[in-house]
């Protein structure tokens, strides 16, 4: 253990982040959802959607833009859409409130979506689309957030990172899951390196001038950051503000932006899911024939499956515990005046 972070178990951490929710105003439904989020992050070692984002949720809920008691209502305006109106509270209850009759909806129908509404996304997708691969479902998902990044060739922010998310079902074994921003780098990733004082790649971002730069702080102290890809990545972001937004009747990022306190919490948005049931069309052997594709690309020298590393973490974390700055535990500590048993 490194001399400046604490070795916390999962248990710890999820009691860290449950006390400091409800000790800043979240009720106990809503923050068993959120620190089930925080703890599962940290369990696959996404330490930038873990705990580093607990004080952007406290922000949020003392500024009083985020429901700490919401209670959200799902309905079925068609057979094959899930609709959750999230009551302006954290997404993670909205989605486990929409979850079975999104798999039911997904399961009759073929295909069907969730558009959860009215909801403050701050976490990582690969948790929310996991569930519905272990129901034997196909999935995708993507959240828009406030502007961050600029389109090809501009210079300007105008989408946010708008992550997506892909999950495929295996059987007798964890999904194939990849979650990437469509920006070259996810911006908790870029506010990491700001924090522990690190160069980000070139590509990731401009700084205030429009100049490229590796200085994660230039790139979020007036800069932007860029798209994967030039047009592909842009052409993919351009994809999730439509789906994440104008489908479903929510703001853009650029809208969310212009609406947002600015108190550094998640900003008002919504999210779009997608499940569809390869059975539907693919007739009973689609396992096995995914499975086929799967042995190819293992054969490889140098090739896993997207996902693999994120379970390899999952295993270590469950017996060893994760380590934490100890910067954080502090932090948090002053906000829920939470200590280590």
């Amino acid at each position: 253990m490194a001399a400046d972070t604490i070795t916390l178990s999962l248990d710890q951490i999820r009691e860290l982040a449950l006390t400091t929710l409800k000790a800043n105003g979240c009720n106990d439904e809503n923050a068993s959802a959120v620190a089930e989020t925080i703890t599962t992050a940290e369990r696959d070692g996404s330490s930038s959607h873990g705990l580093f984002r607990l004080p952007g949720y406290v922000a949020s809920l003392k500024s009083g833009k985020a429901n700490g008691s919401a209670k959200p209502s799902v309905s079925r305006p068609k057979p094959a859409v899930v609709l959750v109106d999230n009551d302006y509270g954290f997404a993670p209850l909205g989605i486990v409130a929409g979850r079975d009759e999104l798999i039911d909806a997904a399961r009759s129908q073929g295909i069907a979506f969730m558009a959860l509404v009215n909801s403050h996304h701050f976490a990582a997708l690969w948790h929310e689309v996991e569930p519905l691969c272990d129901a034997g479902l196909c999935a995708f998902a993507c959240t828009a957030h406030t502007a961050s990044v600029a389109p090809a060739g501009g210079k300007k922010k105008l989408f946010s990172t708008n992550p997506v998310a892909f999950g495929w079902p295996r059987k007798d074994q964890p999904p194939v899951v990849f979650d990437m921003a469509t920006a070259a780098m996810a911006r908790g990733e870029i506010m990491l390196a700001a924090r522990d004082g690190h160069d980000v790649p070139l590509g990731a971002g401009l700084d205030a001038n429009g100049n490229p730069t590796q200085d994660p702080n230039a790139i979020l102290d007036g800069g932007v950051q860029l798209p994967f890809g030039g047009y592909k990545g842009s052409a993919i972001a351009l994809m999730v503000e439509l789906l994440a937004a104008a489908l479903i009747g929510e703001r853009f990022s650029y809208e969310a932006t212009e609406a947002d306190n600015k108190d550094g919490g998640p900003a008002r948005g919504g999210e779009f899911i997608l499940a569809i049931d390869p059975s539907t069309t693919a007739g009973e052997g689609w396992l096995g024939h995914s499975e086929g594709l799967f042995g190819k690309m293992l054969a490889m020298d140098g090739v896993r499956l997207p996902g693999d590393r994120r379970y390899g973490n999952r295993a270590k974390s469950q017996h060893q515990g994760v380590a934490v700055p100890a910067e954080l535990i502090e932090k948090h500590n002053a906000l829920s005046k939470w200590t280590c048993q």
